[in-house]
């Protein structure tokens, strides 16, 4: 987390952006991880008050040798991108250092189902409404074809992981709420405090509007939002490591 924060902003389409993705490629192949980018053009626009530029970013797949998609298998992501001001400590170096450590606990360990764990490109908007919004789950929802979509049997997506002391399990529709249960389910095995909302504004919500199963893993206000001040100090470790256990307890039994 400190690592991606001390890059600095790291806009979709930006060099501090692409800087961020090789690093944590790297990181993924040290673990053990086959990766793949998928490009994901973007559209120029205005985020967060400041424009930005058209241009390509990309999404980051790491997944163990052998792994087949169209096999029953889950996903775990997070963005990795910022808005154009803010380095991004909790929103969201949090979801990556929990995304990356939870696929180096489980790089020898079983999991129920096989994993893709996926570094999602552009999920700052860059205008209103769902369309100038989460580029990168977009396009890689767009991408599955149906034999993947059938094989899925749920994605969490780990956004703003790191401020709280309770974890918001949030599903991206009243109508879709088994998967929210599960969760809830596993948190509660292990003792782990959460709450319930309905959030759309993460990359969960990219799977849930094409039918997939999808919730998201954060979302507590904290003042230093979308701000240069969202810097290292804002996260706690132990909201980190709660976060963690809860998505890796989902892993291994859901």
């Amino acid at each position: 987390m400190r690592h991606l924060a001390g890059i600095g902003p790291r806009e979709g389409t930006s060099t501090a952006y692409r800087a961020a993705l090789g690093w944590l490629e790297q990181q993924f192949r040290a673990a053990g991880y086959q990766t793949r980018r998928q490009p994901v053009p973007v559209p120029a626009g205005t985020s967060w008050g400041i424009p930005v530029r058209a241009g390509t970013s990309w999404n980051l797949i790491a997944t163990r040798p052998g792994f087949d998609p169209a096999a029953p298998h889950r996903i775990v992501g997070a963005h990795l991108d910022t808005v154009p001001q803010a380095p991004g400590a909790e929103d969201n170096a949090s979801g990556i250092a929990v995304l990356l450590e939870t696929a180096r606990l489980h790089r020898d360990r079983p999991t129920r189902f096989p994993t893709a764990f996926i570094a999602f490109g552009a999920e700052e908007p860059r205008g209103p409404g769902d369309s100038r919004h989460h580029y990168g789950s977009r396009a890689y929802v767009a991408s599955l074809p149906q034999a993947h979509r059938t094989a899925l049997r749920g994605m969490v997506s780990l956004d703003r992981v790191g401020v709280g002391a309770v974890v918001p399990i949030c599903a991206g529709s009243p109508d879709q709420l088994a998967l929210r249960t599960q969760v809830r389910a596993v948190a509660a095995r292990l003792g782990v405090r959460s709450r319930v909302c309905v959030n759309r504004s993460s990359d969960h919500w990219s799977f849930v509007r094409a039918g997939l199963p999808g919730v998201r893993l954060g979302s507590t206000p904290y003042a230093e939002y979308h701000s240069a001040r969202d810097l290292p100090g804002v996260v706690d470790p132990a909201q980190l490591e709660r976060m963690g256990r809860v998505a890796s307890g989902w892993l291994l039994t859901g």
